[in-house]
């Protein structure tokens, strides 16, 4: 009986991580939301100290951003410039097409959506997590 206890105990501890595991995205990744002919949507999620929209240098189309955490972010422009910029949980922004770095340095993981328009010119961004 105490054997039948412990393995449901085991089991339910099992389902139980899944859940919260399925209920929180994975750590530095980036997953395609949605994608049509017009627009596509990605989630970037990432840790303190890692990039958060792409590895290393990368480049984006042009697109909206709409912070889903706060986050501090250290970035850097192809000609080496470093600026700090904070960002807050709901802010939402436009940008042109740019190649940049951009680390997490804040100590939360940091969490943004990004939505590239497809236009006749889209190029998909580059450096992804997928």
């Amino acid at each position: 009986m105490k054997t039948k206890l412990f393995c449901l105990a085991g089991l339910l501890a099992i389902a139980a991580a899944r859940v919260s595991a399925a209920e929180s995205p994975a750590k530095d990744s980036s997953t395609v939301l949605f994608e049509n002919d017009k627009v596509r949507t990605i989630l970037y999620v990432t840790g303190t100290g890692k990039n958060v929209c792409g590895f290393g240098l990368h480049s984006h189309p042009p697109h909206l951003f709409i912070m889903k955490t706060a986050g501090k972010l250290r970035v850097t422009t192809p000609d080496g410039k470093e600026s700090i910029e904070e960002a807050k949980a709901g802010d939402v922004g436009w940008e042109p097409a740019v190649t940049h770095r951009i680390e997490a340095i804040s100590p939360e993981p940091v969490e943004v959506y990004l939505v590239e328009v497809k236009d006749k010119d889209w190029k998909p961004s580059t450096g992804l997590h997928l």
